[in-house]
C-alpha cells in the first residue's frame, strides 16, 4: 500500500525539529512493524540545524533498535548539491532510473487497481480506470484541488 498521511512528511526550510524526530521515531521504534512506509520527502530542503538532528537521532535509534528491518525513505533532489542530508546519508543512496511518462502510466495501472471483491467503501470510490489512487498535476499549486 502506498504511504498513508501520517507516515510523510514534506520539508520545507520551516521544517522543525521535532516533526522529524517524530517521524524518525515512528519509523524505527518496535511498534513500526504494521508494514507501514515512513517517508521524508524534499528532505534536501531542510535547514543544516534539523539536518544534523535527523542524522543524530536516525543513527541512534538504529544502533539502539531490535528492529531487523524498517521502511523509512528519504527523497531529496539530486541537484541539491548543498544538502546535508544527502551527504549524512550517502551510503544509503540509491539512484533511480529515468522512465519515460509512458513507462510510468502502464506500471501505475497495472499496480494500483481496486482490487475486485473489495468491500463496498472501495467500490464507492471506483474510479472509471479501475485505479483507487489519483495524481493531480498542476502548473499553479494550492489552486484548491
Amino acid at each position: 500500500p502506498l504511504p498513508s498521511y501520517d507516515e510523510v512528511l514534506v520539508c520545507s526550510p520551516d521544517t522543525g525539529e521535532e516533526e522529524v524526530e517524530l517521524l524518525v521515531r515512528r519509523a524505527l521504534s518496535p511498534g513500526s512493524q504494521d508494514q507501514k512506509i515512513y517517508c521524508l520527502l524534499g528532505a534536501d530542503k531542510l535547514v543544516y540545524k534539523v539536518s544534523k538532528q535527523l542524522e543524530s537521532h536516525f543513527f541512534r535509534l538504529v544502533q539502539s533498535s531490535s528492529i531487523p528491518s524498517y521502511r523509512f525513505l528519504i527523497f531529496c533532489n539530486a541537484k541539491a548539491v548543498n544538502s546535508y542530508v544527502i551527504t549524512a546519508f550517502d551510503a544509503y543512496k540509491v539512484t533511480f532510473p529515468d522512465y519515460s511518462e509512458t513507462e510510468i502510466k502502464t506500471y501505475l495501472k497495472t499496480q494500483l487497481q481496486v482490487p475486485t471483491g473489495t468491500a463496498p467503501v472501495a467500490q464507492a470510490f471506483e474510479e472509471p480506470h479501475q485505479q483507487n489512487v489519483k495524481f493531480v498535476f498542476s502548473e499553479r499549486a494550492g489552486m484548491g484541488k
